[in-house]
């Protein structure tokens, strides 16, 4: 384990450091790793540090209290030299010094190919088989892996490729104060936290089809429970976050929106359930304050394993399934070997014929009878901070560290003159 430093060992110095940051435009979990790993390294650097983005639209909303200057869209679909060269632009004209970058693998090559060092995050080794060989950066300077419940052989073989591994335990914000004690005996679960994550991904064509068919089920299941207040939290479409609000659902009274990291710790922090597609980054979060946690149908192949890790680390079934004929578990599990693509297939598939006008009123209401089934078993208590303490929720202070380590050994490059862009530079843009 790579060991954390104290937080003023550097020599304090006036000029900043421009560090860029990125993450996988794949839902919000790489946004929220970010989240924490910006708020460590502000915490620990004795140093300015000045924050670049480069692409991660997606969750730009989530690191807007973070003071990232500007951000950078990347060419989309372009070929990795194209991608190469933009990188360059932007490591050039603002003089970045190091980069922290999230589960997106060509980004982080990228980076290195322009000359930064780069501190990549994968939040996801057990993941990966031979597979996915072309897609991971194995000769970043530092390789960040996140410690995992279980290493599946297939694996090991990978991760043996990278140049600089460094395990770090789970990468989660810092818990905030709980508003509310939490119980010390099972009750009867009255506010709760509906999260969906970011819903989109590369390679899926119809991001609503999941929560069209998920969140009328959800909401059934817990007015039914007899909870009374619940959040939709995530990445919404407009119009059936409205319709939610205004439908009736046994008394439950239902607000919607998305929220910022900080303002998701604080609901998490003060409800009594949490029911969430199994992101591992929001598992960790309950896990870390304790809090009630039933996971919903997977909304893709990673969040098959959250779910499983979850389920048995808590010692309790409160995980949801999809019904078979929507897709096997196993199937999207076996196609692994021929790389994550192939799973996703299987998975997104089944999830688009699913929500079909002749297919969705009979999975809303398997999905609805799977989730109040898993309310019932998790009002009945479990070892609910059991995934946070097998892997540990320091990984943000020591990922924070790997970069200032890496600062420490490479050559500095000064502030950003004048003349940085803020205007559409040859297919980049550049956002204030």
């Amino acid at each position: 384990m790579h060991g954390e430093r104290p937080p003023d060992r550097r020599d304090v110095r006036d000029d900043p450091v421009t560090v860029a940051v990125a993450g996988a435009e794949f839902g919000w979990g790489s946004s929220g790793k970010l989240s924490a790993v910006l708020t460590a390294l502000r915490e620990r650097s004795a140093r300015p540090l000045r924050f670049i983005g480069l692409a991660t639209g997606l969750g730009r909303p989530l690191l807007s209290r973070h003071g990232v200057e500007h951000w950078y869209d990347l060419p989309a679909e372009a070929s990795a030299g194209d991608r190469a060269d933009a990188v360059a632009k932007v490591v050039e004209a603002e003089r970045i010094g190091a980069a922290v970058v999230v589960l997106d693998g060509p980004a982080a090559v990228a980076l290195e190919t322009a000359g930064v060092p780069t501190v990549f995050v994968d939040s996801l080794p057990f993941l990966w088989t031979e597979g996915d060989l072309p897609e991971l950066p194995l000769e970043v300077s530092v390789y960040c892996a996140q410690q995992c419940v279980e290493l599946p052989q297939e694996c090991i073989g990978v991760l043996g490729s990278v140049r600089d591994l460094r395990w770090v335990e789970a990468v989660i914000g810092a818990p905030p104060e709980v508003q509310r004690p939490r119980r010390s005996r099972p009750e009867p679960f009255r506010r709760a936290l509906v999260n969906l994550g970011g819903l989109r991904a590369p390679g899926l064509a119809d991001w609503t089809r999941y929560p069209e068919i998920v969140l009328p089920a959800v909401l059934e299941a817990l007015g039914a429970h007899g909870v009374r207040e619940a959040h939709v939290a995530g990445n919404l479409p407009a119009e059936l976050a409205e319709r939610l609000r205004a439908a009736g659902h046994g008394g439950l009274g239902v607000t919607a929106g998305p929220l910022s990291h900080a303002e998701f710790l604080h609901r998490l922090a003060d409800c009594d359930v949490l029911l969430t597609s199994p992101g591992l980054t929001t598992l960790l979060e309950a896990g870390s304050l304790a809090v009630p946690t039933v996971c919903l149908p997977p909304q893709n192949l990673s969040q098959i394993f959250n779910g499983r890790f979850h389920s048995s680390a808590v010692h309790g079934d409160v995980r949801t399934v999809w019904p078979p004929e929507v897709f096997a578990e196993d199937e999207a599990l076996a196609r692994r070997s021929q790389g994550e693509d192939a799973a996703l297939r299987v998975i997104y598939d089944g999830i688009a014929a699913a929500a079909e006008p002749r297919n969705a009123p009979r999975n809303v209401t398997a999905v609805r009878e799977s989730v109040l089934e898993a309310l019932g078993r998790a009002s009945s208590g479990a070892a609910w901070g059991g995934l946070a303490a097998q892997v540990g929720t320091r990984g943000a202070a020591q990922v924070a560290d790997a970069l200032l380590d890496v600062l420490d050994r490479e050559p500095r490059p000064g502030p950003a003159g004048p003349t940085a862009p803020r205007t559409v530079q040859e297919g980049i843009d550049v956002h204030d």
